[in-house]
């Protein structure tokens, strides 16, 4: 997202509030890895940083980078964690898979895992890098919604709406092509990142979130 042109991933709110959405876990020493394209315990090739403690091993073959968590993550009973690789932050040769831990009755660590993805290419995590994103989630919630689609014409309220919107944003589109200078100005149409529906102010629209820090006791 910083290197996009003008930072300009930052104006997707959607981005951003996924982005925040958890505490990271970073990789304590620089290392890099190469998968020769087998399935065998051997397939990957590392260079660590510090060979005494490294981040991550090859432990299920099949390419599979496995990074082990040191810490026993506990939950409140019918919370479980969600483990992934950082939001919006691919990788070349690498991709993260996700997990769903039942952490309110663990009591041992859990991995997180990597798919390498292209033989005969290296990937390095820095020091410092994030290889984790945890965050709660309740498995009743999902269980408990059913979903319905519906055609958009059956709802009349929803189908103005939208249709307003639309013609609005083609509006504004197209004044942007010809450089309408108030268009130019605002640079891009802030509906959706102020909180506004068909000019109604949404009360309950966040632009952020603020997770609590981790605190640390007798560490």
């Amino acid at each position: 997202m910083e290197n996009s042109p003008d930072r300009f991933a930052y104006r997707c709110l959607p981005l951003n509030i996924a982005n925040a959405h958890g505490w990271t876990i970073a990789c304590s020493s620089r290392f890099s890895v190469r998968w020769n394209g087998s399935d065998a315990l051997e397939a990957l090739e590392f260079v660590y940083e510090n060979e005494a403690d490294p981040p991550a091993i090859s432990h299920f073959g099949s390419g599979i980078l496995t990074f082990h968590i040191n810490a026993i993550v506990t939950t409140e009973p019918g919370v479980s964690i969600l483990a992934s690789g950082p939001f919006n932050d691919p990788r070349a040769h690498i991709s993260p898979l996700t997990g769903i831990i039942e952490t309110d009755w663990l009591s041992f660590t859990f991995t997180m895992n990597w798919k390498m993805t292209s033989p005969n290419e290296w990937v390095t995590f820095e020091k410092g890098a994030p290889f984790c994103m945890i965050f709660p989630v309740r498995l009743d919630d999902i269980e408990a919604y059913e979903l319905e689609v519906t055609p958009l014409d059956e709802e009349s309220d929803l189908m103005k709406r939208y249709a307003a919107y639309s013609a609005s944003r083609n509006e504004f589109n197209e004044k942007l092509k010809v450089g309408d200078p108030e268009a130019v100005s605002r640079g891009w149409q802030k509906d959706y990142f102020q909180g506004r529906d068909d000019d109604a102010k949404i009360s309950h629209h966040r632009t952020g979130l603020k997770l609590s820090k981790p605190v640390f006791r007798g560490v």
